[in-house]
C-alpha cells in the first residue's frame, strides 16, 4: 500500500526540517526537531540518530510516534503518524541513511541509528490561507521569500 504520495515526496525534500513527537515516560510530549527526515520507499519515513538520546529513549519505550513537516515557503505540509524501528550500524536502511549524511553533512555528525517510521496515516497540514485566502502557492512563495529575506 502506498501511503506517501508524490506531493508528500516533495514537502518532505523542500522542507529540510521536521519535528518529530515521541510520548515521554511520564506521558507527556517530546517534541524533537530533524535535519534527515527523508521519504524511505512507499511507506516509511527515516531520519537519524545523531543527537536525540530523549526521542529514541521515548521510541524504546513506546513506539509510537508523529512527525510535521511543513515547507515554510508554500504554507503547507503533513503529518504523519506510525511506529518506529530503531535501525543499527550494519542495516540496510541504517547504512543508506548513513551514507546521505555524510553526503550531505559530511563526516562530522555521529550516526548512531536510523529511526525508521511506518506511516499509518498521512493527513495535511495547511495554513489558513489555503481555506480563507488565495492560495496561489507561486505567490505564496515570492512573498513569504521576500518576509524571510530570500530575494
Amino acid at each position: 500500500m502506498c501511503i506517501i504520495d508524490d506531493d508528500m515526496r516533495l514537502i518532505v525534500e523542500s522542507a529540510k526540517l521536521a519535528f518529530v513527537a515521541t510520548v515521554c515516560e511520564d506521558g507527556s510530549p517530546n517534541l524533537s526537531p530533524k535535519e534527515s527526515l527523508l521519504v524511505y520507499g512507499d511507506d516509511h519515513l527515516v531520519f537519524m540518530h545523531m543527537a536525540s538520546p530523549s526521542t529514541v529513549a521515548d521510541l524504546r519505550r513506546d513506539p509510537r510516534i508523529e512527525v510535521n513537516v511543513v515547507d515554510f515557503l508554500k504554507r503547507r505540509g503533513y503529518r504523519f503518524k506510525g511506529t518506529a524501528q530503531l535501525r543499527p550500524p550494519g542495516d540496510e536502511v541504517y547504512e543508506w541513511l548513513r551514507q546521505w549524511v555524510i553526503a550531505t553533512y559530511g563526516p562530522r555528525f555521529p550516526c548512531r541509528e536510523a529511526v525508521l517510521i511506518r506511516v499509518e496515516c498521512a493527513l495535511p497540514i495547511a495554513s489558513p490561507v489555503y481555506m480563507f485566502g488565495d492560495a496561489h502557492e507561486p505567490a505564496l512563495i515570492r512573498r513569504w521569500s521576500g518576509i524571510y529575506g530570500l530575494q
